[in-house]
């Protein structure tokens, strides 16, 4: 990534996220009282990609596969207990209808409801907030590929339509912070 767009991730000002050691791609970095910040791959480092299989909350099969339907992935992980989650989802599903699959889309995964259990709560979070876009629950293999390193909610991943990891962000944001750094990676991509 150019100097640019390291910028505008790492300056990426952001509210807290709620505390919780759910688990992905390399951990977030945090600092002890500083802001969260975006924690980008090396770039002489090969990238990073990643193997799931989950269920979303409609009960729909989804794997790593559908990083390819988008040129930008932006995989928000969230907890039904999260304030700012909650707070944030409103204006992601907004940039979600607002941009074209083809180019951006969300998946958001539930990192505290597993394939299994009792969904109402996620489902009706979900629609109250206006977040219409696909919701994982949570198992094993996402576990292992996603949440292993979060250790705060909410946390976002960004993938390539490759499904090369390109960075995360620990916390929330508003909207236009999201639409900026959305924009940065998709002129990058």
């Amino acid at each position: 990534m150019n100097s640019s767009i390291s910028f505008l991730i790492l300056s990426l000002v952001l509210l807290c996220g709620c505390a919780g050691d759910s688990g992905g791609p390399p951990a977030a970095s945090e600092t002890a009282g500083e802001p969260p910040t975006a924690e980008e791959p090396s770039e002489e480092a090969s990238p990073i990609f990643i193997t799931f299989e989950g269920t979303d909350l409609e009960g729909n099969t989804i794997s790593q596969d559908i990083f390819t339907q988008s040129k930008l992935t932006m995989v928000n992980v969230w907890a039904t207990y999260c304030n700012p989650c909650l707070s944030e989802m409103p204006g992601l599903g907004e940039l979600a209808a607002e941009h074209d699959a083809e180019e951006f889309q969300i998946i958001g995964i539930v990192s505290d409801v597993r394939e299994g259990e009792d969904q109402a709560l996620a489902e009706s979070l979900v629609q109250n907030t206006g977040a219409n876009y696909p919701h994982l629950l949570a198992n094993d293999s996402i576990d292992y590929a996603l949440l292993a390193g979060v250790s705060a909610v909410p946390t976002t991943f960004f993938f390539d339509g490759e499904g090369a990891y390109l960075g995360s962000v620990v916390g929330s944001a508003e909207k236009s912070e999201w639409e900026e750094l959305i924009h940065g990676l998709l002129e990058e991509l």
